[in-house]
């Protein structure tokens, strides 16, 4: 399972410089968890949080232009930390499984003369086999278009960068050498610098790690479900995915039905565990070939359809069905899970997203914002981060664990969200 150990984000929004997790620069910290949550009070930057992973998938998707317009970001200017004029930036530290050495990939996004952005920087790199410190060896570098790639699975270039580094006169030297490495080497230049690199060169097969790390993204599940989005008709026919909004819920139920009717059928009986009375689930189709989910109570002899079902109903069934998603997304992210369930539902919820992150071989990673200190009662300190507002204004962040007092109040057996609401993670 692919897993993110740590990420950076500089200058996007209230997030002038935040950092969770482990870097190549700083293994000393701890990485990521497989389930990781965010707290914090209203507007300190959770949702621009969510929304940066949401920003480099659709950076990848569409070009960084059109990423900095989508979903109301509002343009480049509006999305860049205020009074800032450097670039944004980001960083992602992942592994591709747990034995892998793990890979780095930075991206820094700029304004050109005619004020639009494009990819100012971005950069591949990866420690060798059998190296545990130093520098890691760069198999991509990116500098306004143009740059060097390495293939291959074990090629790259250690490159410092104290003294500054010149991409220009190491491409050169590339396009003349002759040597073995040069066959392994190539110096290239982007049609287009407002399209990510990692778009182009991970859709051949000759760089094997760009790719794995192409597909990596865009396998990322950032949900934007809405109740409203699952109680549409769509038309009838089988997809093996929930998308992001949940409007095509009926279509993966046909899809589990005929493919994976055991597998189904458990989260039928986790339902019914965790909503009382519902015995069934299934689908019927209209004369006009439209989709309707249908919900059996026992109580009843007539189902209740998803237009009828409450918001709460709907979201946990989505859940579970992302859960059992036979080929699941590597990362889940998942804003505010706790909208419309009941309270004493939460800590089951915890434990199922907790369970397919540490289970199964292929299970997503799982990260959630949440206001809900019931949710955060079934949290570990290692699995939480508190986001609070700085007194400059912008964003900072810090893991729970961080804090004796709290690590050892949660010993004792306090649990960790009712230490929230008594002010002991942020203050009042």
């Amino acid at each position: 399972m692919a897993k993110i150990e740590g990420f950076r984000i500089k200058n996007f929004r209230a997030l002038k410089d935040v950092t969770l997790g482990r870097l190549w620069n700083q293994q000393q910290a701890e990485p990521l968890t497989p389930l990781t949550a965010v707290i914090g009070k209203n507007g300190v930057g959770k949702s621009t949080l969510f929304d940066t992973f949401g920003f480099l998938a659709d950076a990848l998707k569409l070009g960084v232009e059109e990423a900095c317009d989508s979903r109301g970001r509002g343009g480049f200017e509006k999305i860049r930390t205020q009074g800032e004029k450097g670039p944004i930036e980001f960083e992602v530290y992942y592994k591709e499984e747990g034995n892998a050495r793990p890979i780095t990939y930075e991206l820094a996004i700029a304004l050109d003369n005619s004020r639009r952005p494009y990819v100012l920087r971005e950069r591949l790199r990866q420690r060798r086999k059998g190296q545990t410190r130093g520098w890691p060896f760069s198999f991509l570098i990116l500098e306004n278009g143009k740059g060097v790639v390495w293939k291959g699975e074990q090629e790259g270039r250690l490159i410092e960068e104290e003294n500054g580094f010149d991409l220009s006169k190491l491409m050169e030297a590339i396009e003349q050498e002759a040597s073995e490495e040069s066959k392994e080497t190539e110096a290239i230049k982007l049609e287009d610098k407002r399209k990510l690199g990692i778009a182009t060169l991970g859709s051949l097969k000759q760089h094997p790690r760009i790719s794995a790390f192409r597909r990596f993204i865009e396998g990322w599940y950032l949900s934007y479900f809405t109740p409203d989005a699952a109680r549409s008709l769509p038309l009838a026919g089988p997809q093996k995915h929930l998308n992001i909004h949940g409007d095509n819920i009926g279509n993966v139920v046909q899809f589990m039905e005929r493919e994976h009717p055991k597998r189904f059928q458990s989260i039928l009986n986790r339902i019914a565990d965790k909503i009382p009375g519902v015995n069934k689930i299934d689908t019927e189709r209209t004369n006009d070939g439209r989709l309707l989910l249908r919900f059996n109570d026992r109580g009843f002899h007539d189902p209740f359809y998803s237009q009828q079902i409450s918001d709460g109903t709907l979201k946990v069934f989505a859940y579970l069905l992302l859960l059992e998603d036979p080929s699941p997304p590597p990362f889940l992210c998942i804003e505010e899970p706790e909208n419309g369930l009941y309270h004493k539902l939460l800590e089951s919820l915890v434990q199922a997203f907790r369970a397919h992150a540490t289970g199964r071989k292929g299970g997503s990673q799982v990260f959630v914002t949440t206001h809900q200190p019931y949710l955060v009662d079934a949290l570990d300190p290692d699995e939480v981060w508190i986001l609070e507002k700085g007194v400059d204004g912008f964003s900072i962040i810090r893991r729970a664990s961080d804090d004796e007092l709290v690590r050892n109040l949660v010993a004792e057996g306090l649990p960790l969200g009712g230490l929230w609401y008594s002010d002991y993670l942020d203050a009042r």
